[in-house]
């Protein structure tokens, strides 16, 4: 078995485990995955911590005691090496269960809720050493109709899996395919921050890279766009117009790439900076202010060109960096709202 299978191979107990969700098989599952000293990144309010006990004792238990009949589903599971010799496993997906407690501040519902996840394990001598993991906890707060902020301008709701329903990749590693792909996805970024400094949207060369029928998967507060004018209207023209400055300032940030068959993912702890100097998007006023920002993506390649793209960016850090307590303003917003669980015992016919 090639070393990038194994590594997925590796990471398959704990998905396992997280897909009938047991509290102690998960627990011991990370515990043997993840070193004792693995640097966890989690998306705020988690933040940053260390070890595989910190990761479930404050993040996943939370999560499971909220959503008691919680279920992991993964629709893409790859691995690959970057430029600079380090072995990743990136997974894509939905957690799933009814909502019965409250989390995060976040009302229960009785409903089921769905949060989409893009979770990264960079492995070294077969244990986990770095877990990077963004969740989408605004899509939650929707579905609860407790978002506090503005109404993101794409649609809103659960974001499918691969069309082409190969996203799970178990065939064996094709290095040359890979690194195809991912020269695809390099050379499309460097058209893409063409635009606007070095030019209006022609510069981006889009037809060339991306396929007519695309879409572009953002995160809860942003909104999915298809084809080219749902990319551009949705997101990248109120992106662009409140931040001008677009890849034109990285210091402090990197972006590392890998792939595997037509999939590739990027991963970044930041991997944006850029200054928030105009007004337009996601309601927020021009700070003319600094931000960083964290967002783990996949890209998936079809016929040489991009078909979709799932993106997800911490988007209440950015609130944070802004001085807006997103939290604060959700517990307002709710505050006539009853909490604690709901009851959802099953009731006479």
């Amino acid at each position: 078995m090639d070393q990038q299978s194994y590594h997925k191979a590796l990471i398959a107990p704990l998905r396992q485990a997280m897909y009938n969700f047991s509290a102690p098989q998960v627990k011991r599952a990370m515990m043997h995955l993840l070193a004792s000293d693995c640097r966890v990144h989690m998306p705020y309010p988690m933040g940053d911590m260390v070890g595989p006990e910190a990761l479930y004792d404050l993040c996943y238990a939370p999560l499971f005691q909220a959503l008691p009949d919680l279920e992991r589903r993964d629709f893409i599971v790859m691995a690959g090496a970057t430029e600079e010799g380090d072995s990743w496993v990136a997974c894509c997906g939905h957690y799933l269960g009814t909502s019965i407690f409250p989390w995060l501040d976040i009302p229960a519902t009785g409903q089921f809720t769905h949060m989409r996840f893009h979770e990264f394990y960079r492995l070294h001598e077969n244990q986990v050493v770095e877990v990077q993991i963004l969740w989408d906890i605004p899509e939650v707060m929707m579905q609860a109709n407790a978002w506090p902020m503005a109404p993101a301008l794409g649609w809103q709701g659960l974001v499918p899996g691969p069309a082409s329903q190969d996203g799970l990749l178990v065939s064996p590693y094709d290095g040359p395919q890979a690194q195809a792909s991912c020269n695809h996805i390099v050379q499309m970024l460097e058209h893409m921050t063409r635009h606007p400094s070095q030019g209006g949207p022609k510069v981006m060369q889009m037809e060339r890279f991306w396929h007519p029928r695309m879409n572009w998967y953002g995160p809860a507060g942003i909104g999915t766009g298809r084809g080219f004018s749902g990319f551009r209207n949705w997101h990248q023209k109120p992106f662009l117009q409140a931040m001008p400055d677009r890849g034109q300032n990285s210091a402090g940030t990197a972006s590392h790439f890998f792939a595997d068959a037509n999939y590739v993912a990027v991963t970044g702890w930041p991997n944006m900076r850029q200054t928030i100097s105009q007004d337009g998007w996601m309601g927020i006023a021009p700070a003319g202010q600094v931000i960083t920002m964290c967002s783990l993506d996949f890209w998936r390649i079809e016929a040489g060109l991009i078909r979709e793209n799932w993106v997800l960016v911490d988007l209440l850090d950015v609130y944070r960096q802004l001085g807006v307590d997103v939290f604060a303003r959700l517990r307002q917003f709710n505050q006539a709202r009853v909490p604690g669980s709901v009851d959802f015992t099953l009731g006479d016919l």
